[in-house]
């Protein structure tokens, strides 16, 4: 008996204009799908822009120099004249004088210049939410390119200009999104798209143009082995806590706030402690002050992901607050260390939370009230608590990891490539004029699939 083929090992160019991995979900994601993806036996190469993110053995890092615009502790700073070396430098900051964001574009333009000629090196181009019109420029020198667009930023524009107070506000707001233009104008035209629930497929799709049938969800996960219960720490009454990558309206912080304040008129033990740093501007520093709040929040920021675990052990309930999510890695991380969930139906979060009140409790977005009430509810409750706390966990178990992240973007990867050996081969059958000989494109779809046997 003929063994079966065994999967073919892909060599990944994979892209992230920045990886940062101690703010936001970009720098987590890269690190546990491609330590992942070569835990399956494929080669990854990381391709990255500044601040760098942090990646498991044998993945390689690529460091794509930029003039790292807005880095800490000097955002928007004036580059010295010597380090404009090229073009695409000149492009950049010429993008943030106009108060644009530059990245995207530029970090495309740099990537590509540095996979020019290298067709033979890799299988194909995976690029993170780059979405830049360098990313079009690869699929013209012959990359098959797959996206991943966790959500739509159209959704962020919207949401703080919304938020925003004043007509300047507003314009500027306007120049700094303009980057949302170009991302659509290229999602319409990459090969294949994954996105991470379906919440984020309907909305690429209304929002930015895209066939649906070009999107396939794969959710992401959570390393169950580092973010667990710690059964030996003790909680400490009160003690809420919730996870503000960016602080922006989008995350929620000011109802949850506002919430907050109703909370401990009748539980003054209530605190609330944010795994997050404020920026420049913030409106969080006039909340603390209209509701009283100095005392009773705590800011912390730049944590491993142990010492977030400790903290997740101490708290009595988690919060996610966010008026939109495409998926949310903050309500993965706290359920699968066993910590009661309260989250918004905001974008993807019931689907990720699951049911009201079986894994979490979910309350309508920007309301204080029903937020307050519910806080209020698993505080009171220590059944309660210890039941959403053991079905999260659960439910992160079974449905959200990395390796099954992985092994679903791998089969994304090999349709891919299949899809465009069939589209190949058609058009070396109509070019010969064998279109009318019986060869039916089912066949081809068959012999093409047969040679790119999914990973296990």
């Amino acid at each position: 008996m003929q063994e079966p083929a065994r999967p073919r090992r892909l060599r990944i160019a994979y892209l992230v204009y920045r990886g940062n991995p101690r703010c936001g979900g970009q720098g987590v994601y890269t690190r546990h799908l491609t330590g992942e993806l070569a835990a399956l036996g494929h080669s990854v190469t990381v391709f990255s822009g500044p601040p760098y993110p942090e990646l498991e053995e044998p993945v390689e890092l690529v460091k794509v120099a930029s003039l790292d615009l807005y880095r800490e502790p000097d955002p928007f700073r004036v580059p010295r004249l010597r380090e404009f070396t090229s073009s695409v430098d000149l492009l950049e900051f010429a993008l943030m004088c106009t108060a644009g964001f530059p990245e995207p574009l530029t970090f495309s333009l740099r990537a590509r210049r540095l996979l020019a000629g290298r067709l033979g090196d890799f299988d194909l181009v995976h690029d993170n939410q780059t979405l830049g019109s360098g990313i079009i420029g690869m699929m013209n020198d012959g990359w098959p390119v797959l996206a991943t667009i966790h959500h739509p930023i159209t959704v962020d524009r919207e949401l703080d200009l919304a938020h925003a107070d004043g007509w300047r506000r507003r314009l500027t707001l306007r120049r700094w999104y303009g980057f949302v233009r170009m991302q659509a104008r290229v999602a319409r035209q990459v090969q294949r798209i994954v996105t991470v629930s379906e919440s984020s497929r309907r909305d690429i799709a209304d929002q930015l143009g895209v066939a649906p049938e070009h999107i396939s969800v794969v959710p992401v996960g959570v390393d169950g082995s580092v973010f667990r219960p710690m059964p030996g720490v003790a909680r400490v009454p009160g003690r809420i806590m919730t996870t503000a990558s960016s602080d922006v309206p989008m995350k929620g912080l000011v109802p949850l706030l506002e919430a907050l304040a109703k909370v401990r008129t009748e539980r003054q033990d209530a605190h609330l402690l944010v795994i997050g740093r404020l920026r420049d501007g913030s409106a969080i520093p006039a909340a603390l002050d209209r509701f009283g709040l100095a005392r009773a929040v705590r800011f912390v920021s730049g944590l491993s992901d142990q010492a977030i675990v400790d903290l997740y052990a101490q708290a009595e309930i988690a919060v996610v607050p966010s008026l939109y999510e495409g998926f949310s890695l903050p309500a993965i991380e706290a359920m699968a260390c066993g910590v009661p969930l309260i989250a918004t139906t905001g974008g993807a979060l019931p689907e990720v939370a699951g049911p009201n009140g079986v894994s979490a409790l979910l309350v309508r977005p920007n309301d204080p009230g029903s937020l307050a009430r519910a806080i209020l509810t698993a505080l009171s409750e220590p059944a309660l608590r210890s039941c959403l706390g053991a079905a999260g966990r659960k439910r992160t178990a079974e449905r959200f990891t990395w390796p099954v992240t992985a092994r679903a973007t791998a089969e994304q990867y090999f349709g891919l490539l299949a899809s465009r050996r069939f589209a190949e081969r058609a058009g070396d059958l109509a070019s010969c004029g064998r279109a009318a000989t019986g060869v039916q494109p089912a066949a081809v779809a068959r012999e093409v699939a047969s040679s790119h046997s999914a990973p296990c």
